[in-house]
């Protein structure tokens, strides 16, 4: 029987790396596949300090990615010695294991946003990942297998260090269709009600941590000049990334119309009370939660990022848009000035066709290969 040993810094629920290491453990464990797990607590960095906002934040982080790209590597190539049948799957940092996912290219990132260069140097962690990278990915002794989450990506990855000595492979993330799924009558009235929205409001979601990657600032503004109905529910950021979006001319214009939440553990009854989803970013490799919101029925205004063009069908479960306010505000109409129920059955049915079940046998077929 197979075994397999996920390595990631964290793993447990919610969006992001330790949350796709968390779903496919769920699934395998499901299966009877015996899964463990080596993060940060078994690299010995439990005593490094939490990442946060501003410089001391930075330098946290940085720190925490070296650990485990150093120190994490090497106990956890010890582990994968006493286990030699085990198959050992990396999601970050670490230079081990049979198979790594790639969960997007910085350089990349950087590029989509322009100054790419400048950038980079710009923050501490940027230049150590290229370097780490460049390693990790054109050495053929580091991994036997290289997963990317879209073919986008796959490509960017070739662009970007150009000789790249693991085989690759494309395999998307997907979603729990039972814990995200579209509400009942009475779950929309409340989770309406918690956020002060009327029956006449509708209600525009983002949801996120990095603003300004993740189109934010766009979005207030294009939401800012929609009709006075029109409510945008911002979840995540850092209490410096809230007040900054708060001092801005769109927000100020937008007044009670503009909800900030901040991060929350469980954004599920947030989705129940919305309408539609916006993710404006620059660069996404494969985010969880717009197949999140999709599964919840709301229908999904996005960029041209991660496998965004596989998932939408144009005036069906959502819109494609440029990273402009004007774009943005269009998308949202367009949306909104529908078939709202038709919308949220096309949305849901979408994120069906991508759950974790269908991602993790698809995993399994490559360990199978791999034996």
């Amino acid at each position: 029987m197979i075994r397999i040993i996920q390595v990631a810094p964290e793993i447990g629920p919610g969006t992001g790396v330790g949350g796709v290491a968390f779903h496919l453990e769920t699934q395998w464990q499901r299966a009877g596949i015996p899964t463990s797990r080596f993060t940060l607590a078994e690299a010995r960095g439990h005593w490094l300090p939490t990442p946060g906002p501003g410089v001391r934040g930075k330098v946290a982080l940085l720190a925490r990615v070296i650990w485990f790209s150093t120190v994490g590597t090497v106990l956890a190539r010890r582990v994968a010695r006493h286990d030699p049948d085990a198959v050992v799957v990396c999601h970050n940092d670490a230079l081990v294991g049979d198979v790594y996912v790639n969960h997007g290219v910085v350089v990349e990132a950087m590029r989509q946003r322009g100054h790419p260069v400048l950038r980079l140097l710009r923050n501490p962690v940027h230049p150590f990942t290229v370097a780490r990278d460049a390693l990790r990915y054109r050495s053929g002794r580091v991994h036997r297998v290289v997963v990317n989450l879209t073919a986008a990506d796959d490509a960017a990855l070739r662009r970007t260090f150009r000789r790249v000595r693991p085989r690759s492979v494309v395999i998307g993330n997907g979603v729990d269709p039972e814990r995200f799924r579209p509400p009942t009558a009475d779950e929309r009235a409340a989770a309406r009600d918690r956020l002060g929205l009327s029956e006449d409001d509708r209600a525009v979601l983002f949801v996120g941590h990095e603003f300004d990657r993740k189109g934010l600032p766009q979005l207030v503004a294009a939401v800012a000049s929609l009709p006075s109905t029109t409510h945008l529910v911002v979840v995540g950021g850092t209490p410096d990334l809230v007040a900054g979006i708060q001092r801005t001319a769109a927000a100020e214009l937008m007044g009670g119309r503009l909800h900030l939440v901040g991060p929350v553990a469980d954004p599920r009854s947030i989705f129940h009370a919305c309408d539609v989803f916006v993710l404006a970013s620059a660069y996404e490799a494969y985010p969880l939660v717009v197949l999140e919101a999709m599964a919840s029925g709301l229908p999904v205004v996005t960029t041209r990022v991660g496998p965004a063009a596989e998932l939408i069908q144009e005036g069906v479960n959502g819109r494609l848009v440029q990273r402009t306010p004007a774009s943005i505000r269009r998308g949202i109409e367009v949306v909104l000035s529908g078939q709202p129920q038709a919308a949220r059955s096309a949305a849901r049915s979408t994120a069906l066709e991508h759950t974790w079940d269908v991602v993790a046998a698809r995993y399994l077929a490559l360990f199978e290969e791999l034996r």
